[in-house]
């Protein structure tokens, strides 16, 4: 994640590092973005075209992400934004796996879900709802 970061392929929204001994804090898209990346190094597409794909849906201002599934061949990434576009898309021979991102989506609210809050100022653990628990806020209105 530090390389991801410091490459600028899946930069932290919230909180760079700044300097040795700190940390970076990541958006909920973030994570989202975070998770479908390393979903495809796993299936063995290039960083090169991970870093195209990344590019392509920050230019697009991360628009309907929950409704977007990614296909790729293994040379090339394709967004799909309908169910028709992946079926044209299977009927053309061209994609081999997909990443439906509203499932990843899901998995990523579920496992934060489960987490305490923090303060950013202070790095102070929140547990419960609470009101001042920053996070879930910005959690919240990456929605």
């Amino acid at each position: 994640m530090d390389y991801w970061a410091r490459t600028g392929l899946v930069e932290p929204s919230v909180r760079a590092a700044g300097g040795s001994g700190t940390q970076r804090l990541y958006s909920f898209r973030d994570v989202v973005v975070l998770k479908i990346v390393k979903r495809f190094l796993d299936t063995g597409v290039s960083l090169q075209n991970i870093r195209t794909t990344v590019q392509h849906l920050r230019d697009s201002g991360f628009r309907d992400l929950e409704r977007t599934t990614l296909m790729s061949d293994g040379a090339t990434v394709y967004e799909c934004t309908s169910p028709s576009e992946v079926h044209d898309l299977l009927q053309g021979g061209q994609g081999v796996f997909g990443i439906a991102v509203g499932v990843v989506w899901r998995d990523v609210e579920a496992a934060l879900s489960q987490l305490h809050g923090e303060r950013v100022d202070t790095g102070e653990t929140l547990v419960g709802n609470h009101p001042a628990d920053e996070l879930a806020r910005r959690r919240n209105r990456a929605v």
